[in-house]
């Protein structure tokens, strides 16, 4: 089974910028981390976009949908800011397209102490081979149906929904 990984940004790929003493985009640390994990399953990177999720507009969602409708492989992981990662999954969910869909990010950059983005890829990974077609969130070890998912800021986690 071969495995298509979109990164779009998010925390999970931002680093600091000492000059400026901000947090941005150089490039993504994917390559790293799957040889860090010595991940086997054979994975096509694709860099989308590098954009903050609280700058992502309509035609950065539907750029994001468009690569998932081209990618020959069935097991898509796109990496997003948790900040409108449930907006982008419902515009990947609407769309209904006949594969395994799973977002993830980070809460903690990857290159700072504590991250959870090597976690939260690995849950990423595991979930896009074995759940049913869909979209799904894999967060915090748990795996979200993509119209069942919100973020809890003030826990920097997400859970399903209240009041379905």
């Amino acid at each position: 089974m071969r495995l298509r990984i979109i990164i779009t940004g998010g925390t999970f790929d931002k680093q600091y910028d000492e000059i400026r003493g901000v947090l941005t985009f150089k490039d993504s640390h994917l390559p790293e981390i799957l040889k860090y994990v010595r991940c086997t399953v054979p994975v096509t990177l694709e860099i989308n976009q590098l954009v903050d999720s609280l700058d992502m507009r309509r035609a950065n969602r539907l750029k994001i949908l468009e690569s998932c409708k081209k990618a020959p492989e069935r097991s898509i992981v796109v990496t997003h800011g948790t900040d409108t990662m449930t907006e982008t999954a419902q515009v990947l969910g609407r769309a209904g397209l006949d594969k395994t869909i799973v977002l993830t990010g980070a809460m903690v950059p990857y290159t700072f102490s504590n991250s959870d983005a090597v976690f939260n890829l690995g849950c990423a990974v595991t979930a896009a081979q074995c759940c049913d077609p869909g979209v799904y969130i894999a967060m915090n070890g748990r795996i979200f149906a993509w119209d069942n998912v919100q973020k809890i800021r003030e826990k920097g986690e997400f859970e399903e929904k209240t009041g379905r």
